[in-house]
């Protein structure tokens, strides 16, 4: 498939605020490179998941920019970021997002049914490809059988099957061992590179981190280093 150039990430002055309290994100600023690995870092609760939901234009922003390739994402409604989203993000959430009573290859295709009723033939090979990959034998197995660490690559072979030019990851490798965590921290900085994505991860893991070209700090939803 075609790879569509993402450009940089530039957040100016991004503010999230839930019920009137304090904000739960103040970036004032966050550059990310065209084609860029990054890491998010940070304790529990500061913000890290809001940011990277803000980034890929699923958590409103009450001020400030999010701009894609010059494209402020935030700016746009919701009907306009979800279809924004669907063509430029490939999402790795933390929960899955899996549809139980659907077959694991059906699962991973999902993305596709938004264009077309019936994928082609090279989008299904390429499904089974991705759980290859990722270790998961591409069956009809329905998902909710498998484990949460199978799930898991099942979330990450979907959000890698339309090639997408921005990959969001949020814990990627929380539900995986050791070894199936190094496998898919290769798999996404691979693929990644291989299709000039820019890749963003919320993570603690180590392995992840190590596998990213830079890590970005944060606490109490502001970014303390590596921004």
């Amino acid at each position: 498939m075609a790879t569509r150039h993402p450009g940089g990430l530039a957040v100016r002055g991004l503010k999230v605020v839930f019920d009137r309290g304090a904000p739960v994100l103040d970036i004032g600023r966050l550059d990310v490179g065209s084609g860029e690995q990054v890491a998010i870092t940070g304790p529990s609760g500061c913000g890290k998941t809001t940011l990277a939901l803000a980034l890929s234009g699923i958590q409103p922003v009450q001020e400030g920019q999010v701009r894609w390739n010059g494209q402020d994402v935030a700016g746009l409604g919701e009907g306009a970021r979800d279809r924004w989203r669907r063509r430029h993000v490939g999402m790795i959430f933390q929960d899955f997002h899996l549809v139980p009573g659907m077959s694991v290859l059906r699962n991973v295709l999902a993305a596709s049914y938004f264009s077309t009723w019936r994928p082609a033939a090279p989008v299904v090979a390429r499904a089974a490809e991705l759980l290859e990959q990722c270790g998961v034998p591409p069956g009809r197995q329905d998902v909710a059988s498998l484990s949460r660490g199978e799930q898991q690559r099942v979330a990450i072979a979907r959000a890698l099957l339309l090639d997408p030019p921005i990959l969001i990851a949020d814990e990627p490798t929380a539900s995986l061992d050791r070894a199936n965590a190094e496998r898919v921290a290769g798999l996404l900085a691979e693929a990644a590179r291989r299709q000039g994505a820019t890749l963003i991860a919320v993570t603690h893991d180590p392995v992840l981190i190590e596998a990213m070209d830079r890590t970005v700090r944060m606490a109490d939803g502001q970014v303390m280093e590596g921004g």
